[in-house]
C-alpha cells in the first residue's frame, strides 16, 4: 500500500508510539527530509537516536524513543514565517512559550526555530514537537 504523505506518517507513527510506551519506532518508507527532522528532535533532547537501515528500496529509521515526546505532528499547509514571526506560530501550535520545538525548513537546511532566530532566517514552518 503506497501512502499519500510519508512525512506525516511519520510523524503520527511516532507520536503513537510514544503514546503506548514503545522503546523504538521503524519508519518507512525514509526520506531526507524525515531524517533532518530525526536530527533536530535528537538535538532538542526528544529521541535517544536513530540509525538508517538500507533494505534494498527507500531505507527504512530505526528510532530510539525515551518519552519525551508529548505530541508531535506535521504542519499542513506549510506557512512562511519570517524570522520575527515565530511567536505567532509558537502560540498557535506550542501549548506554552518556550516549551515545544517548531521545525522549520530554510535556505540553510532543516533546522529548529530557535537555531532560524538565533541566525536571523525564516523559512517554511514544517513541524512541531513538545
Amino acid at each position: 500500500m503506497t501512502t499519500s504523505d510519508p512525512f506525516s506518517n511519520a510523524l503520527s507513527g511516532i507520536d503513537n508510539a510514544e503514546g503506548v510506551g514503545h522503546l523504538t519506532h521503524t519508519i518507512q518508507p525514509a526520506s531526507n527530509q524525515i531524517g533532518s527532522v530525526l536530527e533536530v528532535f535528537y538535538d532538542r533532547g526528544y529521541i535517544d537516536g536513530f540509525e538508517f537501515v538500507e533494505d534494498g528500496r527507500a531505507g527504512t529509521f530505526e528510532v530510539e524513543l525515551k518519552g519525551a515526546i508529548n505530541e508531535c505532528g506535521s504542519v499542513k499547509p506549510r506557512y512562511s514565517a519570517g524570522a520575527d514571526e515565530f511567536e505567532q506560530w509558537e502560540k498557535r501550535y506550542l501549548p506554552a512559550r518556550d516549551y515545544g520545538t517548531l521545525v522549520v525548513t530554510t535556505s540553510h537546511g532543516i533546522m529548529s526555530h530557535y537555531e532560524a532566530r538565533e541566525q536571523g532566517i525564516g523559512g517554511q514552518v514544517i513541524a512541531y514537537v513538545y
